[in-house]
């Protein structure tokens, strides 16, 4: 692996620990981390009530919205491998599924954009 690569690595595990914080303070529980599946990953999974989201993280050098767009072909990865994990956890097919954008950028405070996309079919 080269340096640079591994220093992406480093930077997307913390913005992914500084997202969990951020849910944390807000009352959700994370219930995963990076959860890998064949069709795609979802950086992390939080319960809050009767609500799960699955969140997608993005870290930015800056806070310029235009940079944290999510291409279509990331939306359909994620609500993919969100299918799959809901047909692991049967207990969750009752609750209200969520996408969510987690914003992190360098000396600023992270954003939570509840209900930010809707994986196309």
């Amino acid at each position: 692996m080269t340096r640079a690569r591994r220093r992406a690595l480093r930077r997307g595990l913390s913005a992914e620990w500084i997202a969990s914080l951020l849910l944390t303070a807000k009352g959700y529980r994370i219930l995963a981390r990076r959860y890998r599946t064949p069709l795609g990953e979802i950086d992390l999974i939080a319960k809050r009530g009767a609500t799960i989201a699955f969140v997608e993280v993005k870290r930015r050098h800056s806070a310029d919205i235009g940079e944290w767009s999510l291409t279509k072909r990331a939306e359909r990865r994620i609500g993919a491998a969100a299918s799959l994990w809901v047909t692991r956890h049967p207990s969750a097919i009752h609750l209200t599924q969520r996408f969510d954008l987690v914003l992190v950028a360098p000396w600023r405070w992270p954003v939570h954009l509840a209900d930010a996309f809707r994986p196309p079919d």
